[in-house]
């Protein structure tokens, strides 16, 4: 200990005797050590802390299967679930969610808050509890008793003041009553963005759709029974999958059912070997961080071998030498290693910010203990790597050449090569990291330059949800529609406007219907899976898709009507040397027959995928009370923003308007 203290001590004078070489080698060190820092706690955060819920090994996703439409994962329909939560037998708990959306109205901006609806043994299976409050009852997954609801601690927070009243007291969402009756923990973010719970209706008699099997549209989570396994599980499940698909042909023949644990659902393969590539990287950059600094030592070295040589001289043996270096270089390291945590902590947030939004689990990233430890470990392995090099050589030098050269520096040919070896080396790990960059660099620009189908630029979009206490009928949804329209399109500097559900490349944006022909005999494994979406009059030609055949929507596709859209995707597909015009079509399996009038260019929904065959129903159709609007300006789009919240106030002021982006944002993001 007292060698040791000895040896710390005079590498300290060391150090303040070389200020210059002291500052610059710590920052080079702290910039190699703060961003694998910065780097770990993500990875730590992301792969390496186990989810925030108890056992989570037991908590699996229950997805409906059908592989050769080429969905290996897929939404559960309201009818299956219930079939699978009778009969299954390796779940304490099976639970549902949907997605949705409500306006909160009251005090205040109207606000639009992203909601879930859950069955009551949702949080039970998660094993989480409100923070303050209850969760839901069974019973109130029955209408007249479901208007009860659990607010986000961050809502809770911001929208009504952390107000620990507010238990018991109701508040007003889409126009109607929910008695709040908890608020969830300030970590909690098991749906990214959800603001509050309500329960989740699947009784047929109140929403007819919930009867079609082919509706697909229940997230199901199941939490196993103790000694259950997932391949058990599995089997068993695959077993109630089978029945049901003799039982219900129509719906169910190709359909099976798959498991898959949470870990792989919340952390996707690909997501994990981004995260250590890029881990990876960062280790690179700390190698040639190290590179650096030996080479620094060893440039030092030329100015310490006399010094070296006076302490073999009178008794210090080599190995005291290279622990008396070696100390040196951990006193740097050490020094570094504060000086990247310091940097990692100034930069975290800006790394989070920067992360694409899809990563789960950045709420978590956070200079733990682990992250410490990991800071500490590459600290001290640092400080081996930069300074065993320089401490090598100068504990073999010859004492009467030393004291010769004076102050000439490190003569012969073993210093200059170490020097060449590190300078090698550091030109090997950038050029891997260049390599790199380079391809996805090249990977960046290719998908800058993919072709979309439509045209971004100028273009805004912004969501509206209509309170179906207010807007229960779809002529009132279409009505409000058309007037909003209308007034856009008046407004100076606006070139056209529509309305879509479904816009393309936005997150959540997806709706799928299988296909048939008119004529054909198609079993339901051959037909033809197809992206779906509704939209206004004049929404083509605002987004700057091309109609290559036919006609746009017009007034005359009302709610009676039975035409539609469809891209060239399918016009290829399904008639390759004919006119699709005219042609019928049924989308899902209790939709009347469909006429074709209109072919329009295909449409990309993902960057690196072709475009899939899509159809388009016309709004008024169907009728629907949460559409986006795009509109089309003269000149920059975000300006346009204030005008056109303006004129939908003047229609309804209770109705928030979210969500506004730029189409050119929503292809960044993608």
């Amino acid at each position: 200990m007292q060698t040791l203290l000895q040896d710390l001590r005079y590498g300290v004078r060391m150090l303040r005797k070389n200020p210059g070489f002291t500052f610059i080698a710590v920052l080079t060190l702290a910039l190699g050590i703060g961003a694998n820092t910065a780097i770990f706690s993500v990875v730590n955060a992301v792969l390496l802390k186990p989810l925030p819920y108890p056992e989570p090994e037991r908590l699996i996703r229950v997805w409906e299967t059908s592989p050769q439409r080429g969905l290996p994962y897929f939404p559960a329909s309201s009818p299956n679930f219930e079939d699978w939560r009778k009969q299954q037998s390796v779940f304490e708990q099976l639970a549902a969610q949907e997605n949705t959306t409500f306006n909160l109205t009251g005090d205040g901006e109207p606000e639009r808050v992203a909601a879930v609806g859950v069955t009551s043994d949702l949080f039970p299976a998660l094993g989480i509890s409100p923070l303050i409050g209850r969760s839901f009852l069974p019973e109130e997954e029955q209408v007249g008793r479901n208007h009860v609801t659990l607010l986000s601690y961050g809502l809770w927070q911001r929208h009504f003041g952390a107000d620990r009243e507010l238990i018991g007291q109701a508040i007003q969402l889409s126009g109607e009553r929910y008695t709040v009756i908890g608020v969830m923990p300030s970590k909690f973010e098991f749906t990214r963005g959800t603001e509050l719970w309500v329960p989740l209706i699947s009784d047929p008699a109140v929403y007819p759709w919930r009867a079609d099997r082919s509706n697909r549209n229940f997230s199901i989570i199941g939490r196993l029974k103790p000694g259950v396994s997932l391949a058990e599980a599995q089997a068993a499940m695959a077993a109630i999958a089978r029945q049901l698909e003799q039982q219900y042909p129509v719906s169910n023949a190709g359909w099976g059912i798959r498991l898959q644990s949470f870990y792989e659902w919340i952390i996707p393969e690909e997501l994990r070997k981004g995260l250590w590539v890029l881990l990876g990287a960062v280790g690179f950059v700390l190698l040639i961080t190290c590179c650096n600094v030996a080479n620094l030592f060893l440039a030092r070295a030329t100015r310490r071998r006399r010094e070296v040589a006076i302490r073999s001289a009178l008794g210090a043996s080599r190995s005291r030498v290279v622990r008396q270096l070696l100390t040196e270089s951990s006193l740097l390291a050490f020094l570094g290693g504060i000086a990247g945590l310091l940097l990692a902590l100034w930069g975290m947030d800006l790394l989070v910010s920067h992360l694409p939004v899809n990563i789960p689990r950045l709420n978590e990233v956070e200079i733990e203990r682990r992250v410490l430890g990991f800071t500490l470990v590459i600290s001290l392995l640092t400080s081996v790597i930069f300074g065993l090099v320089p401490a090598l050589h100068l504990s073999r030098v010859n004492l009467s050449e030393a004291f010769k050269e004076t102050a000439r520096g490190l003569a012969g040919g073993a210093g200059h090569r170490a020097r060449r070896v590190l300078v090698i080396s550091q030109i090997a790990l950038a050029l891997v990291l260049l390599i790199g960059a380079g391809l996805m660099a090249q990977s960046f620009v290719r998908l800058s330059h993919v072709r979309l189908g439509f045209e971004p630029d100028r273009v805004l979009t912004l969501q509206i949800a209509l309170p179906m206490s207010q807007y229960r009928e779809k002529s009132q949804q279409t009505a409000f529609y058309a007037q909003a329209l209308e007034r856009i399109r008046a407004t100076p500097g606006v070139l056209g406007s529509g309305a879509v559900v479904g816009v393309p490349l936005a997150r959540g944006m997806n709706w799928s219907v299988p296909v048939t022909v008119e004529g054909r005999t198609m079993s339901p494994e051959e037909a033809l899976p197809a992206d779906a979406r509704a939209v206004t009059s004049q929404y083509f030609a605002t987004m700057g898709i091309p109609i290559l055949q036919g006609r746009d929507f017009t007034e005359r596709d009302g709610p009676e009507s039975t035409n539609l859209i469809i891209s060239d995707a399918i016009a290829r597909r399904l008639w390759p040397n004919e006119d699709p015009l005219g042609k019928r079509l049924r989308p899902g399996t209790n939709n009347p027959w469909m006429t074709v009038v209109g072919v329009a260019g295909d449409v990309r929904n993902s960057l690196d995928q072709e475009p899939r065959p899509t159809i388009y129903f016309s709004a008024a159709q169907l009728g629907f009370n949460a559409m986006t609007l795009v509109v089309r300006t003269a000149g920059n789009p975000e300006s346009m923003s204030a005008v056109v919240r303006n004129e939908i106030a003047r229609l309804d002021p209770k109705l928030p308007v979210y969500n506004i982006r730029t189409m050119s944002a929503i292809h960044d993001e993608a």
